[in-house]
């Protein structure tokens, strides 16, 4: 088999943007994936995850409990082990068993039920890009990809939390999620959703996340269809059920796939600090936005993400109105491509509205938009936008959204938001 550097859709739905995240913030797509590149630290969600993509769900044995194989058992795969290593003061740290390719191929196949095979791809725990597992199996009902990432991500950290979190219905449409904690301490999520958050197609994605009490994240992603995207689809529904997304996501090998990944090197002390602005609390950004709306407006409901993204549904008498607002520093470098079009107030802010349509399933829905850039290094952004419906993925429910454009850019423009920078 031979490893390659093929894009899974773990690594769509993992990261700083998640896909919730991606898909939370509709306002400008294209414009935040600019942003999110020349920052070094979105891969948007879509997925938003989809919010959720975006993306874009995560039980074992006892914590810690790792399985050992014998050295001389032939069932076993055959896997490489790293010598061991000494320590500045002599000591010798443990051996660790690394997993091929092939390794993760073979211990996926044996975990499902009894099919066919094809388009298999898969880098060990060693591959610069992280171990990953794909390929197309054919239970008899149809082709359909299944693809597994295994990554670390810091115990009780946003992104942990992230994992483990159900999408927001108002950002992300799909059928079903649950987000549980197992008696280990790990949390796992089973979602089933669909591949466009347009929904332009039928493709479905269910998807199992894992996230242990260590910090150790097993993914696992299927579809309807023998491609993620730009293949027809294939069969009604994904081939494995939940039960068998939990019992596949769960298995205690793939434990010490994480665990065989090559740990990054501490930085020295003499590394420089970082200085990149820490994210907007996203609760800070809801409260926000709820304080500086009109007091003709209702509230009705409110969401968000744990950073940068919030929203609020507003009723002014004559039908729910979605508003949602974004706010991120280190935007600086994008200007020139955001704002172009736009205008440059005597303090240096910079302006650009936009009037259109929606971008997700819903029809006939319109959304108004007011994107502001604050002057300084900081490059902070502040983006609001209104819709004529109180879900973007469904259909209007009015003419027009219940902020006018010159309200919008009020609130944009608000001092309020310069207690958050």
């Amino acid at each position: 088999m031979l490893e390659n550097d093929r894009q899974d859709p773990f690594e769509d739905r993992l990261g700083a943007a998640l896909r919730d995240a991606g898909d939370g913030f509709e306002a400008d797509r294209a414009a935040l994936v600019t942003a999110g590149r020349a920052r070094g630290r979105r891969a948007l969600l879509r997925r938003r995850t989809a919010v959720v993509g975006g993306v874009a769900g995560v039980a074992l044995a006892g914590v810690g409990g790792a399985l050992v194989l014998p050295a001389d058992d032939q069932a076993a795969p055959a896997r490489s082990t790293a010598a061991s290593a000494g320590t500045p003061n002599g000591e010798a740290t443990a051996a660790t068993a690394a997993f091929t390719g092939d390794d993760l191929l073979r211990e996926l196949k044996g975990l499902l039920p009894g099919g066919t095979y094809g388009e298999e791809s898969g880098r060990g725990s060693d591959h610069q890009l992280g171990p990953a597992a794909h390929l197309v199996y054919d239970d008899g009902a149809g082709a359909a990809a299944i693809g597994m990432g295994f990554a670390r991500v810091e115990p009780g950290s946003a992104q942990a939390r992230q994992l483990a979190a159900c999408p927001d219905h108002n950002s992300t449409p799909y059928d079903d999620c649950t987000s549980d904690r197992l008696p280990d301490g790990s949390t796992l999520r089973l979602y089933q959703g669909y591949e466009y958050p347009d929904l332009r197609v039928d493709t479905k994605l269910w998807t199992a996340d894992l996230v242990t009490a260590e910090g150790q994240h097993v993914s696992v992603s299927e579809w309807n269809s023998p491609a993620e995207k730009g293949a027809p689809v294939s069969r009604d529904e994904p081939p494995l059920s939940t039960e068998r997304l939990r019992t596949l996501v769960t298995a205690g090998v793939w434990r010490e796939v994480v665990d065989a990944i090559p740990k990054s090197p501490k930085p020295s002390r003499s590394t420089a600090p970082r200085t990149e602005r820490p994210e907007v609390s996203g609760k800070s950004v809801g409260d926000t936005l709820a304080a500086l709306l009109p007091g003709t407006l209702d509230v009705v409901a409110h969401g968000g993400q744990e950073s940068e993204y919030a929203y609020v549904v507003v009723d002014d008498g004559r039908g729910r109105s979605l508003v949602q607002i974004n706010v991120q520093y280190g935007m600086a470098d994008v200007a020139g491509q955001l704002y172009a079009d736009g205008e440059t107030l005597p303090d240096g802010t910079r302006v650009a509205t936009r009037q259109g349509p929606g971008e997700k399933a819903g029809s006939g829905v319109v959304m108004w938009t007011v994107d502001t850039l604050r002057p300084g290094p900081a490059g902070f952004r502040v983006v609001i936008s209104a819709f004529n419906t109180g879900d973007q993925n469904k259909d209007a429910t009015r003419d027009a959204p219940a902020l006018s454009m010159e309200q919008l850019r009020k609130v944009a423009l608000s001092g309020e938001w310069d207690r958050l920078r």
